[in-house]
């Protein structure tokens, strides 16, 4: 009984933040961001379904005349990803980083729903998007090796294998005079997993002293190596990765909010506490602290801090 007590307390409130959230945005809205930065993911999936029973229309679109991240935020996850991978591939220049940080951050279970959300919300294909873009860029070829990945890498991690995929990456770069072979890191990148492409990046530094993207780094290198080194470094230390991306994004302050959004929205509810000890760790500042200071708009603002402030579920 208790515990049909508390879910049924439980209900009540989601229902009465739906009600807040369509009666009076105005006076309310520092409350109701805070509130909604705190809901789960499953709880953000009852206030769309309660919302929608009581007035008919979607949650996600009402937030989104108010706020866009508000309204990515009240989004499933890979439904949101879906969304920021079709805004990443838009015609004038694709967004890479957006589109590495999905492959690379996200299991194949969860690639394999982003696909499916992808055609059903856009009536396109994902890796076929990518494949046509225009004009062809590094990170192209780099995002299609992921996503075959994705759908034919065995999922047993080998350290015998990582040594071995280690040598053959030394032997890539050890002479700085020419470009990289392309095609053996291409072959890697399509048939080993994240997890395995990540124990192969820690056995390659603990083998030769120094991690892949130093000696891409120390060749006179070119876009591909450049791309690379983004994507290197976003599989082997994702929080050090992402607390660059972050303070990048908040110095830029609103006008250059992509990565910023895409961080904390993203990664809020996997490792953001990791993310936030390295900014700090780096920047020596909180990343609370520095939102702060960048961001004027009060709402956004807060609705930034109280995802800085989330804790894991």
């Amino acid at each position: 009984m208790a515990t049909k007590i508390h879910n049924m307390s439980a209900d009540a409130a989601l229902e009465n933040d739906c009600r807040d959230i369509h009666d009076s945005w105005g006076p309310k809205s520092s409350r109701l961001v805070r509130v909604l930065a705190g809901r789960n993911s499953m709880e953000r999936q009852q206030m769309r379904g309660i919302y929608k029973a009581i007035y008919g229309e979607e949650l996600v679109e009402r937030l989104g005349t108010v706020d866009r991240a508000l309204s990515l935020w009240m989004l499933d996850p890979h439904d949101r990803d879906a969304v920021v991978a079709r805004e990443a591939l838009e015609p004038g220049g694709a967004d890479f980083k957006a589109l590495i940080e999905i492959f690379v951050g996200r299991k194949s279970s969860q690639i394999f729903l982003i696909k499916q959300s992808y055609k059903a919300r856009f009536k396109r294909q994902l890796d076929q998007d990518i494949i046509n873009i225009d004009p062809p860029h590094s990170y192209q070829k780099i995002l299609v090796a992921l996503a075959a990945s994705h759908e034919a890498h065995n999922a047993d991690i080998s350290q015998h294998i990582a040594k071995c995929d280690a040598r053959r990456l030394y032997e890539t770069v050890k002479d700085s005079s020419g470009a990289i072979e392309e095609a053996v890191v291409l072959e890697m990148l399509t048939k080993r997993s994240i997890p395995q492409l990540k124990l192969t990046f820690s056995c390659y530094q603990h083998i030769f002293g120094h991690d892949f993207t130093k000696a891409l780094q120390m060749r006179n290198w070119g876009e591909f190596e450049s791309s690379l080194r983004t994507v290197v470094k976003c599989i082997f230390n994702p929080p050090k990765y992402y607390a660059k991306v972050l303070y990048k994004s908040i110095k830029g302050g609103e006008s250059d909010r992509g990565g910023l959004e895409r961080v904390l929205l993203g990664r809020a509810e996997v490792d953001l506490d990791e993310i936030q000890r390295a900014f700090e760790g780096k920047y020596g500042i909180q990343v609370k602290e520095a939102i702060c200071e960048r961001i004027c708009r009060e709402d956004y603002r807060d609705f930034l801090v109280a995802l800085a402030t989330k804790r894991a579920n």
